[in-house]
C-alpha cells in the first residue's frame, strides 16, 4: 500500500474558537480538503488567538482537530514593539526604508522560533510544505527553510508592504505559488516578475446551503430593508467609509435603509446613524447566512481582499454585493457572476445603492447569477481538483 503524501501548512494562526480571519478559514478548509484527500496533514501555528496583541493563549504541543495534526508554538517573547512600529509606520507612509531596517521589521514582528527549530528538523518528511499569509515575519523567515518544497499562498494585496525587497525575495526564492483569485496571480507576477507556469489560482470552497432570511427579519423584528456587513470592523477593511456612505445616503435619498453588523471590533457610527445601526456581535453560521439572505445587498468596502469568502457566502444566500472598486478581487468576481456593483465614490455608491432599493427584479437576478457562480466555480469538487494539480 502507497504511502500517502504528507504536507505541513504554516501559519500564524490556526481557526478554531474564537479566531476568525479569511485567511485563517482558507487555511483549515484547504487542510480539510487533503485530510479527505487521504494526505496526512501537519499544520505548524502560534499559540496566538488575538491579531492585535499576539499573546500565547493556547498551550504549546498537539492537538488533532478535524485529521489535522496542529502543532502548537509559542510567539517569541522578545519582540521590540516600538521599533516594529516605528518601522512599519514608515512602510505604511511609503517613507525610504533600508534592507536591514526591513529585515529589522521582520525580526520584531511576529515569530517563532519554536517553529523554526521544528521546521529545519522534521520539514524533510514533508512531501509539499504550504504557507501564508504573505505579511507575517513567521512566513518570511519560515519560507527560507525549505525553500524547495514550499508553495506561498500569499493573500496579497497592492498595498505598500508589497512592495518590500524582502517580500520580493521571498517570493521568487519559494518552489511555487496558490492564488485565490487571477488579479491576484497577475499582480504578483507584474510585481515580482514571476514564472506563471508555476503560478496556479485556486481558491476556497464552499459547500451550498438554505438560509431563511424572512425568518431573521422576524426575529429581529427588521420590517425596513437594510445592509449587512460581516468580519472585521476596522479602517483597512473600510467600515468607517461604510458608515459615512450609508449616513449620507439616508440624508439625501430619505430611504430609511437600516446596517446589519456580525463580526468583531469596535465602530463609531455618525450620531444620525446610529439608531439604525444593529450590531449582532459574533454569530452562528446559519444565523449569519439568514442575515445575508435577508438583506437588501452586502456590502464590502474594503480595498485589500485576495478573495473574499463573505461575497461568496452572501451569493450562496441569495443576495447581491456592493463593493469597493479599488480592490481588484471583488469587482472581478462580480464582472464574471454579474452579481453586483462596484463603487469608486460616494457618488458611485449612491446610484448603485438606489438602484439595487427600487428594482426588486434586478436584485433577485443579481443575487441568482452570484449563486449560479459560486456553485460552478467554487464547490469544494472543483476547488480540490485545482488544489491537488497545483500541489502535483
Amino acid at each position: 500500500m502507497a504511502t500517502p503524501p504528507r504536507i505541513a501548512f504554516v501559519s500564524p494562526r490556526f481557526s478554531e474558537g474564537p479566531t476568525v480571519g479569511g485567511a485563517e478559514t482558507l487555511f483549515r478548509r484547504l487542510a480539510e480538503q487533503l485530510v479527505t484527500a487521504g494526505w496526512e496533514v501537519d499544520y505548524l501555528t502560534t499559540c496566538a488567538r488575538n491579531h492585535f496583541t499576539w499573546e500565547n493563549e493556547i498551550p504549546s504541543g498537539i492537538q488533532t482537530i478535524a485529521g489535522i495534526r496542529v502543532h502548537y508554538f509559542p510567539v517569541d517573547s522578545n519582540r521590540d514593539l516600538a521599533t516594529f512600529l516605528g518601522i512599519q509606520n514608515r512602510i505604511s507612509r511609503s517613507a525610504e526604508v533600508t534592507l536591514e531596517e526591513e529585515l529589522l521589521w521582520h525580526r520584531n514582528n511576529v515569530n517563532s522560533q519554536a517553529l523554526y527549530k521544528y521546521l529545519r528538523a522534521e520539514g524533510g518528511r514533508y512531501d509539499r510544505i504550504v504557507m501564508g499569509p504573505y505579511l507575517f515575519a513567521l512566513v518570511y523567515f519560515a519560507s527560507q527553510i525549505h525553500p524547495e518544497k514550499t508553495l506561498l499562498i500569499p493573500c496579497l494585496h497592492d498595498e505598500c508592504f508589497a512592495y518590500l525587497r524582502t517580500v520580493e525575495t521571498m517570493f521568487r526564492s519559494v518552489s511555487g505559488w496558490i492564488f485565490n483569485a487571477e488579479p491576484e496571480r497577475d499582480l504578483a507576477a507584474h510585481l515580482y516578475k514571476l514564472n506563471t507556469s508555476r503560478a496556479h489560482v485556486v481558491g476556497m470552497g464552499l459547500d451550498d446551503f438554505k438560509a431563511d432570511g424572512e425568518s431573521f427579519r422576524k426575529r429581529m423584528g427588521l420590517t425596513m430593508p437594510y445592509l449587512i456587513y460581516s468580519g472585521r470592523r476596522e479602517p483597512l477593511k473600510g467600515t468607517p467609509l461604510l458608515l459615512d456612505y450609508l449616513d449620507l445616503f439616508r440624508e439625501r435619498s430619505g430611504l430609511d435603509i437600516k446596517l446589519v453588523l456580525t463580526g468583531s471590533g469596535p465602530y463609531d457610527p455618525p450620531i444620525r446613524l446610529a439608531p439604525h445601526v444593529r450590531d449582532l456581535g459574533f454569530v452562528s453560521e446559519q444565523e449569519k447566512r439568514d442575515a445575508m439572505a435577508g438583506a437588501l445587498a452586502f456590502c464590502h468596502p474594503s480595498v485589500n481582499e485576495s478573495f473574499s469568502i463573505v461575497i461568496l457566502e452572501s451569493w450562496l444566500a441569495g443576495t447581491p454585493v456592493l463593493v469597493h472598486a479599488a480592490g481588484e478581487v471583488m469587482p472581478f468576481h462580480c464582472r464574471k457572476s454579474k452579481g453586483g456593483l462596484w463603487f469608486r465614490n460616494y457618488p458611485e455608491f449612491e446610484e448603485s445603492l438606489m438602484l439595487l432599493a427600487t428594482k426588486p427584479e434586478l436584485r433577485s437576478a443579481m443575487g441568482q447569477a452570484g449563486g449560479r457562480y459560486v456553485r460552478e466555480h467554487y464547490s469544494w469538487p472543483v476547488v480540490r481538483a485545482r488544489l491537488l494539480a497545483a500541489l502535483a
